[in-house]
């Protein structure tokens, strides 16, 4: 979601993680979910460019 695809423009990392976020417990598993934003949020992991 964060990346360019041939498709559709890349959203950014804090988009994706809000629509991450916003399929907790549908499309994504509620636990993985968290754990993905615990890392991102609170031990300020980055993904380069």
């Amino acid at each position: 979601m964060a990346s360019l695809r041939p498709y559709r423009a890349a959203l950014g990392i804090e988009s994706a993680l809000s629509e991450i976020a916003a399929h907790r417990g549908t499309t994504f598993d509620a636990q993985v979910v968290d754990a993905c934003l615990r890392i991102f949020h609170e031990q300020g992991y980055k993904i380069e460019d």
